[in-house]
């Protein structure tokens, strides 16, 4: 099967990122088709900063290298090395009805929460199409936010094949419900447009700063609270072992959970969980080269099926003349 995703370099990947898409690609290197991709494209929609953009694309990359992703088990790109997907974005926004695009609400979220409105924010989602088709994928791991995106690409796919005749694979989304929306530190949706996350690379007091930030109420150590609704707790889960797990729930349901001393254990648990890949990150940032030699490559391989699929779209719609 052929599984696609990708990810923003518009800021430190955080470990809403790492839970909700980067783990559970790095997990389908050794029994799947594997593409993953950093959208610097869709980046520039917020990023208007030249240095901020190209180094966080090469943060991005070497975060993705440092946790495990191998770049020979997969196909492993930077989106704008791949110049047939800016094509593609074209021949399907003559396809997109206006409707469809104005219904995601993804762009309004984004507006209400201070983003300046840009075409390009608001075809956000032909782009994410594009990237899609290009390469036939046939599932996207995605949060609950983008579903509507692949919603999308699926009703573009299905109109063109109507108009067209068969061309591109129908996508099906692919969302682990139990970490598909990870809760930032305010209790929101853990997003950097929302400045509530914890980066997964953060250290020593920036990293505690963070942590302990995290909004809890005022229940008092010795009530009773619910675990469920605690953005804490939500995140706590994800480090913890099982049986640890365990002893902090039954804390909160009879009593006894301190939110300090869980900050305290949590930044811990952070800290030890992204130890060797911390490592492995600092070697890739000492030697840039190495990571755009990487990505280079990956999107040579990359190149190759975009063109198949470009080609055999220029010639249904009359490009090839």
């Amino acid at each position: 099967m052929r599984i696609l995703s990708g990810i923003q370099p518009s800021g430190k990947l955080h470990i809403g990122n790492y839970f909700g898409m980067m783990k559970t690609m790095i997990s389908h290197m050794e029994n799947s088709d594997l593409y993953v991709f950093i959208v610097d494209l869709h980046a520039l929609t917020s990023v208007h900063d030249r240095d901020r953009l190209a180094q966080g694309t090469i943060e991005a990359a070497a975060d993705f290298l440092a946790l495990g992703l191998d770049p020979e088990k997969c196909t492993f790109w930077v989106q704008s090395d791949v110049p047939e997907v800016c094509e593609l974005t074209w021949v399907l926004s003559t396809l997109a009805p206006m409707g469809l695009i104005e219904r995601c609400h993804s762009y309004k979220d984004k507006i209400a929460k201070g983003i300046t409105p840009s075409h390009g924010l608001f075809s956000y989602p032909v782009l994410m199409a594009a990237d899609i088709l290009l390469y036939q994928a046939e599932r996207v791991p995605v949060g609950k936010d983008q579903k509507q995106h692949l919603e999308v690409a699926r009703d573009i796919a299905q109109k063109f094949n109507n108009e067209f005749g068969e061309t591109f694979v129908i996508p099906e989304p692919g969302i682990d419900e139990k970490t598909a929306t990870v809760p930032g530190t305010d209790g929101q949706k853990m997003s950097k447009s929302y400045d509530n996350t914890i980066p997964i690379f953060l250290d020593g007091k920036p990293m505690k700063k963070r942590v302990m930030a995290i909004q809890t109420d005022a229940t008092p150590v010795e009530e009773p609270k619910n675990p469920d609704t605690c953005n804490l707790f939500q995140i706590f889960k994800l480090f913890a072992p099982a049986e640890r797990l365990e002893e902090v729930r039954n804390l909160y349901i009879n009593g006894g959970a301190a939110y300090g001393h869980l900050k305290l254990e949590l930044l811990d648990l952070i800290s030890d969980y992204f130890a060797e890949a911390r490592a492995e990150k600092a070697r890739f940032l000492a030697d840039p080269g190495e990571v755009r030699n990487i990505m280079k490559r990956g999107a040579e391989k990359a190149r190759v099926k975009a063109s198949t699929t470009l080609e055999l779209v220029r010639d249904r719609v009359g490009l090839n003349y």
